[in-house]
């Protein structure tokens, strides 16, 4: 989805290892730390094989409902709740930006490899956001490339989780991704893992990747975490159920400039 709009102006943050690290994401819903006192330490056999098996399992069970939550800085806090198809790289949902003084923005958003593009909600509009984008005209969509800010970043990953087939565990584990723990979310239990590492990687020196995935003893994918650059709290991916009745909207990725 290219863009031919300039954003408003927002503090540059640098998003380091989101391409190379991308494997597979994370409504925001309560969970709790099961694991205490383990150290970090290589993959298993197991853990890299189920690992590698992620990206698949979120193509398998496309569409699928997400969710994300992202700090932007100066009090302000993104949440998308959407739908993203993994066959045809597409997805739409709704927005709502929050501040200091309660929400200030709320919308429609879809996004693909390319871009975002964001609307407002036509009036009178019910239903699922992405039924609702289909009403959308032409005009009606603000598109733009993908920049660097927290809010971009989470979008562009969650469209790239999902591949079509594994990726490979030998070559995984050489990456150096490493096992932190075990997380109880929503009564399962998910190995929290630190994912491969890029050689750019702004924690090359610490040895561990600011992205972290919460996988089952499925391979399933329930949740990623990003740090970002200056920023305390990190951007925040979750991936739900399967939504078989959702059609992505056509429109916005035909008419959008």
């Amino acid at each position: 989805m290219a863009s031919d709009k300039k954003r408003p102006s927002r503090r540059s943050l640098i998003v380091t290892a989101v391409a190379a690290a991308v494997l597979a994401g994370g409504g925001v819903t309560a969970w709790q730390l099961a694991g205490g006192g383990e150290e970090a330490r290589p993959l298993s056999t197991d853990e890299a094989s189920r690992l590698a098996m992620s990206r698949l399992k979120v193509y398998q069970a496309s569409p699928v409902r997400v969710t994300l939550k992202a700090q932007e800085g100066d009090g302000m806090v993104v949440e998308v709740q959407g739908v993203v198809d993994y066959r045809s790289k597409h997805a739409a949902g709704s927005y709502t930006v929050t501040g200091k003084d309660g929400t200030s923005d709320h919308g429609l958003v879809v996004w693909d490899a390319g871009g975002l593009g964001l609307a407002k909600a036509p009036a009178g509009a019910s239903g699922p956001a992405w039924e609702q984008a289909e009403h959308v005209p032409r005009s009606g969509w603000s598109s733009r490339s993908y920049g660097t800010d927290p809010l971009d970043a989470g979008l562009n990953m969650l469209i790239q989780l999902g591949a079509d087939r594994p990726d490979n565990p030998l070559l995984l584990a050489q990456a150096g991704p490493r096992w932190l723990g075990r997380d109880r979310i929503d009564g399962r239990d998910y190995d929290r893992i630190a994912g491969p590492r890029s050689r750019d990687s702004a924690d090359k020196d610490s040895g561990t990747s600011p992205i972290t995935y919460w996988i089952d003893a499925d391979g399933g994918l329930r949740r990623i975490t990003m740090r970002m650059a200056g920023l305390g709290t990190p951007t925040t991916l979750d991936i739900g159920g399967q939504d078989a009745g959702a059609k992505l909207p056509e429109a916005p990725w035909a008419t959008a400039g």
